[in-house]
């Protein structure tokens, strides 16, 4: 597996330091042409125009007050193949309910079996197939070069219509590795690791293993992360966040993705990086041209603000169990359990708390 590949593992954390911790917009509009993200019609529909902008001009996001709903997605692209479709590694909803104190963040697993709606827009008729399709599915342009943007609307679409949530307020899309070097710019993160988890591509100096007879086709030495609380630098933390030959295989992994965006969100606050003009300096040129984003007409600086409040300890991750659809060769994908797809439902409702009350161990403790 390419390094093209981690792209998926680290696609929620960059956006979530984006979106969440501020990054250099929360320094001041003075910084906002240096260090301006990149924006793209996500969501396949025009944005309105921006409003007049009153005097006194009120703080960027003021405005925002919830609920909300952001989709972020992290793209698996190969930058020298001009015919590769991208593929979403990587689907993560985050629900912050009014007030935005407080929030939910899941992931869909990259092969749920679902209903792709037809998109006349890339030639494609609807079909039911693994999630991650929908990305390649809408990215297609006749001849020209495949867009990642113009994929995640169908993937926008599809995600709308399995979970009922009928509108994203923004969408952030990641089309470049650069998670490696946001936790160096960090410093590295502390994270639990919850099981023994070795790696299948990795020795433990951080070089690729060879070709060998494991799980992933690898053999020779390789890195372990062993149980308790560690520092991970940039390479570590992708290593151990891709890891899925493992107990509970792709729901693990999903799992270890979302303590990690956990631990890149405390390392951020920690640093005060949204007052701190060097630290943002630092980690702004370490995301690059990494993202891509969609506020619907508003500016990554505006959700920025407006989700200031958040804090690790009031994001509550979960994780939606669920099972493989066939078996070796006839298999298809995967399916949520019944109390997997209850919480998505009772999060459309507005219920989320007293399900999770009910259902303890879909939230990830560590």
């Amino acid at each position: 597996m390419t390094r093209r590949r981690w792209i998926g593992l680290g696609a929620a954390a960059l956006a979530a330091i984006v979106l969440l911790a501020g990054g250099a917009v929360a320094v001041g509009y003075a910084l906002r042409d240096r260090y301006e993200i990149r924006t793209a019609d996500l969501f396949g529909s025009p944005s309105p125009s921006p409003s007049a902008t009153p005097s006194p001009t009120p703080p960027p996001g003021a405005d925002i007050t919830g609920p909300l709903n952001l989709l972020i997605v992290g793209v698996d692209t190969r930058e020298d193949d001009p015919t590769w479709e991208p593929h979403a590694d990587a689907v993560t909803i985050l629900h912050v309910p009014r007030g935005l104190k407080s929030g939910y963040m899941f992931s869909l697993p990259r092969d749920l079996v679902v209903d792709i709606p037809a998109f006349p827009k890339a030639g494609y008729r609807g079909g039911r197939t693994k999630l991650t399709h929908a990305m390649s599915n809408g990215a297609r342009r006749g001849d020209a070069r495949p867009s990642a943007e113009q994929g995640f609307q169908l993937l926008a679409q599809t995600v709308s219509r399995y979970t009922g949530i009928r509108r994203f307020d923004a969408g952030a899309v990641l089309t470049f590795t650069g998670f490696r070097e946001l936790v160096d710019a960090l410093g590295g993160v502390d994270i639990y690791v919850d099981q023994r988890t070795p790696s299948q591509h990795l020795r433990p100096d951080g070089s690729g293993r060879s070709a060998g007879s494991g799980p992933a086709g690898y053999g020779g030495p390789q890195m372990v992360y062993e149980v308790g609380m560690r520092h991970l630098n940039g390479w570590q933390a992708l290593d151990f966040s891709r890891q899925r030959y493992l107990p509970g295989g792709d729901y693990t992994r999903q799992r270890h993705h979302q303590q990690l965006i956990r631990a890149v969100l405390a390392k951020a606050l920690s640093l005060d990086i949204a007052r701190n003009p060097i630290e943002v300096d630092r980690v702004l040129r370490a995301l690059g041209e990494t993202l891509i984003f969609d506020g619907r007409g508003r500016p990554a600086v505006d959700f920025a603000y407006a989700l200031s409040g958040l804090r690790p300890e009031t994001l509550t991750l979960v994780t939606l169990p669920g099972s493989g659809v066939g078996r070796g060769s006839g298999y298809r994908g995967e399916q949520l359990n019944a109390e997997g797809r209850g919480f998505i439902s009772e999060l459309v409702a507005g219920r989320a708390d007293a399900y999770l009350q009910a259902h303890p161990a879909l939230v990830v403790r560590k």
